[in-house]
């Protein structure tokens, strides 16, 4: 009886760890599926934050196109096995949050850098981004880089400059023309009106 207990109690034992292992496969897969082809990924500490600073910092990273996300770090190591972002292994320490962008490789970065400036209870962990793995000093540097919108329309607005500087010569050169084509027919009348008198005399 004692060794049909022992081994009853050994197969739920493997039955249960297979069990668990079953059900955590695919979280890990839906996770290494966002991470795919991902510009970035940071790391968070999230603890701290207040319900509503929580939802406030959701809707920024929701805007800018960044999933973010709360998953077990036993989950995300997993996930980031062979990949670039195995290097955020070291942070997975405590609760972890994960902002993930696949458009803007910078915005994870920008927004909860700028975010934890109102809300120090937001710690930073690190980051990767393109391939680089970054700390929170490095994090915080990459957060001063403007958003893809703000560089595309500056990048817009210097080549739009020299097409308006252009057009604004052309305009002022028709201006001028404009200008000297009345005096020049102004002054191709006189002398007409001079040669004919001389005919009106005699």
């Amino acid at each position: 009886m004692r060794n049909f207990g022992s081994t009853r109690r050994i197969y739920k034992e493997v039955y249960q760890k297979v069990a668990k292992v079953e059900l955590k496969q695919p979280i890990v897969q839906a996770i290494a599926e966002e991470i795919k082809d991902a510009q970035s990924v940071v790391l968070v500490d999230y603890r701290g934050l207040t319900v509503a600073q929580d939802t406030e910092l959701r809707k920024q990273l929701r805007e800018a196109g960044v999933v973010y996300k709360v998953y077990k770090n036993t989950m995300m190591k997993r996930a980031f096995e062979g990949t670039d972002f195995e290097s955020l292994d070291s942070c997975l320490e405590g609760p972890s949050a994960i902002a993930i962008s696949k458009d803007d490789a910078t915005a994870p970065a920008r927004i909860l850098c700028n975010f934890a400036k109102d809300a120090p209870a937001l710690e930073l962990k690190g980051g990767v981004v393109e391939g680089t793995a970054y700390d929170i000093a490095g994090l915080t540097e990459l957060a001063k880089i403007p958003s893809r919108e703000v560089l595309l329309s500056r990048l817009l607005g210097s080549m739009q400059s020299p097409i308006a500087n252009f057009a604004r010569v052309i305009k002022q050169i028709a201006e001028k023309d404009g200008e000297a084509a009345p005096a020049e027919e102004a002054a191709a009348e006189a002398p007409a009106e001079t040669a004919e008198a001389p005919a009106a005399e005699e």
